[in-house]
């Protein structure tokens, strides 16, 4: 059977995209243009039933998952920065954990694997 070999873009609305795109540039490194060259790893995709309260806001019906080096320094950076993270203080077998919101709102998991 053939299969994909990963992830090849992410595509949301947004109400402001260019300002978006910014935002994640100057706070997360990820860039538009050029494409965003991102390092090889693991990814979960994880489809989550339709009731969850994972994603925090019932009405978002997706949550993006970064992977990190180091957690807590991408943190203080962010919170440097003004930006309200929380840090799950449980640390599990696969790696510890951080949830955000970007401008408009939409969940953002922080994850620094194990």
């Amino acid at each position: 059977m053939e299969r994909v070999t990963g992830i090849g873009g992410l595509f949301f609305r947004a109400r402001d995209p260019e300002a978006l795109s910014k935002w994640y540039e100057k706070h997360l490194g990820i860039t538009s243009e050029p494409a965003w060259e991102q390092e090889a790893g693991t990814t979960a995709f994880s489809p989550f039933p339709d009731g969850t309260d994972y994603f925090g806001d019932p009405h978002k019906t997706w949550m993006v998952n970064f992977r990190v080096r180091d957690l807590d320094k991408m943190v203080a950076q962010l919170q440097a920065a003004g930006i309200a993270v929380t840090i799950d203080p449980e640390s599990y077998p696969y790696g510890r954990f951080a949830r955000l919101h970007d401008p408009e709102g939409n969940p953002i998991e922080l994850w620094q694997p194990a």
